[in-house]
């Protein structure tokens, strides 16, 4: 189950309900429609999940949309549907559009010692509690429906002659004028959510037994010099130097067939040895942070097809080491305008470790709607850091927050630049959020006003004073009184005391 909620934003999606884009509008007037529509509004055929999406003004334009997986224990049914019913109803009237009504999706597929009707029957009392929530927040929902092995039911049509029991066939994919419309509009249906998650999972067998041999030696060598204080600008720099050949070969080397044979493609790529150090060494937020430079231009598709790579790389105990490269496929795809895909890796990254900062702060990103120009700005404006401060950073243990950074040794070997951002990770670092555009623009008008004001700190040619052992020149006696003085030295019997 993904315990990550995933309110969407309407502008995401090019969609056909816009009424920006009036000659791309399409009605929908049946449940059979909502249904179809559905993956169209998500990116992905969603598997074992909720799912609310907002309806908006009188003809019931498509809003927000919220996503969680269905919780296999149902003692946690109540909580969830008042949580996701908050969350998508509160954050609509916060922006200022609150919603008109709510259509539910309850989306999973039968055991095999299930049926697609009792699958309906057990999820029964799940929509039922979410009607209830929104319905106390004055908010009705329209629709329900449950989808399930091909066929979708009706949790608020009591009709057998528009809603069978033994439920209606969806239309088959692509068919419908929804596909037709998204199809001319650019929208993508990226395959199911099972089928994107299966794109991340770690390896299994003998190949995760060898991985996590060449991860224990790896993480021997490497650990120590990161840890120590002493070496660890030697490892930045060792491992992004290995990050510049490696992506040199993926680009060098395209993959074509399935997703699954594209993924076969860049395992044979990427060395056991090649992928502890760098896992390893991607640990360190400095690292991680020059990396994610890579996010545009012809270093994007290969960066986050080693990306991937790396975090199917991270079994076992080291299962968590795959925040990092997750949260920089998540920043790729979110800023290549795959917000599907990017939700689905920040997910997978905040699910192995939810303190992972960078992957916090790209989720909410991605949630809230922002333009992710803003953070792409941010890492071109970011000048290479410079020999003295690398120095002086080489000091930092690797969990020391720190800005991203415009890669210095991640120079790729052929021009461009571009990859991933923000996602979390493991033992070694803590993390580190890229600052958006608006507050770097701040700092910087404090920086010109700090510099119109005079310093405090006294001068290179003058003396410090006392503390610096040196002593400033005297004052030049004129013979006068000081103002607040009188001639022997005494407050001045015409003022007042403090």
């Amino acid at each position: 189950m993904n315990p990550h909620i995933e309110p969407a934003n309407p502008a995401e999606h090019p969609s056909a309900m816009s009424p920006k884009n009036p000659e791309a509008q399409v009605t929908l007037r049946s449940p059979a429609e909502l249904a179809d529509a559905l993956p169209y509004l998500l990116g992905f055929y969603p598997d074992d999940s909720i799912v609310l999406v907002t309806l908006h003004g009188e003809r019931g334009r498509f809003g927000g949309r919220v996503r969680l997986g269905i919780p296999a224990d149902t003692a946690q049914w109540p909580a969830v549907a008042d949580q996701l019913a908050d969350c998508l109803i509160t954050s609509g009237r916060e922006r200022g559009t609150p919603p008109r009504g709510i259509i539910a999706f309850l989306c999973q597929d039968p055991s095999a010692a299930e049926t697609g009707r009792e699958v309906r029957d057990r999820l029964r009392p799940l929509a039922q509690r979410l009607r209830t929530a929104c319905g106390s927040r004055d908010v009705p929902v329209m629709e329900a429906l449950c989808l399930s092995n091909g066929r979708y039911w009706s949790y608020v049509c009591p009709d057998e002659r528009c809603c069978p029991a033994e439920g209606t066939p969806l239309v088959l994919p692509g068919t419908s004028v929804m596909a037709a419309a998204a199809a001319y509009a650019g929208v993508q249906v990226r395959g199911s959510l099972k089928e994107m998650e299966a794109r991340l999972a770690p390896l299994t067998g003998s190949r995760a037994d060898d991985q996590i041999k060449a991860l224990d030696a790896a993480a021997a060598a490497l650990v120590p010099r990161m840890l120590s204080g002493q070496d660890p600008g030697a490892v930045r720099e060792e491992t992004c130097a290995l990050l510049t050949r490696t992506l040199h070969t993926f680009r060098g080397d395209p993959p074509s067939g399935s997703p699954r044979a594209k993924d076969a493609c860049d395992d044979a790529l990427l060395g056991n040895g090649e992928a502890a150090e760098l896992i390893l060494g991607l640990q360190d937020r400095l690292t991680r942070d020059r990396a994610a430079a890579w996010l545009e231009g012809p270093d994007a598709a290969p960066a986050l097809r080693l990306w991937r790579a790396l975090a199917r790389r991270c079994p076992g105990e080291y299962e968590s080491h795959a925040a990092a490269p997750l949260t920089l496929a998540g920043w790729v795809s979110w800023a290549s305008g795959d917000a599907a895909s990017a939700r689905v890796a920040l997910c997978r990254a905040l699910t192995l470790d939810p303190d992972y900062l960078f992957a916090q702060l790209l989720h909410r990103g991605l949630n809230e709607g922002l333009d992710p120009e803003k953070l792409r700005d941010c890492l071109r404006s970011t000048p290479s850091p410079a020999a003295s401060s690398a120095t002086s950073e080489d000091t930092r243990p690797p969990d020391t927050a720190s800005v991203p950074e415009q890669p210095a040794a991640c120079v790729p070997a052929t021009p461009a630049e571009a990859s991933p951002l923000p996602a979390e990770a493991s033992p070694l670092p803590a993390e580190v959020p890229p600052l958006p555009a608006e507050v770097r623009a701040e700092t910087a008008a404090n920086a010109s006003r700090a510099d119109r004001v005079p310093s405090r700190r006294p001068r290179a040619d003058r003396p410090a004073g006392p503390r610096a052992r040196t002593r400033p020149t005297a004052r030049q006696r004129t013979g006068r009184p000081h103002p607040r003085t009188g001639p022997t030295g005494g407050r001045r019997d015409d003022r007042s005391p403090r």
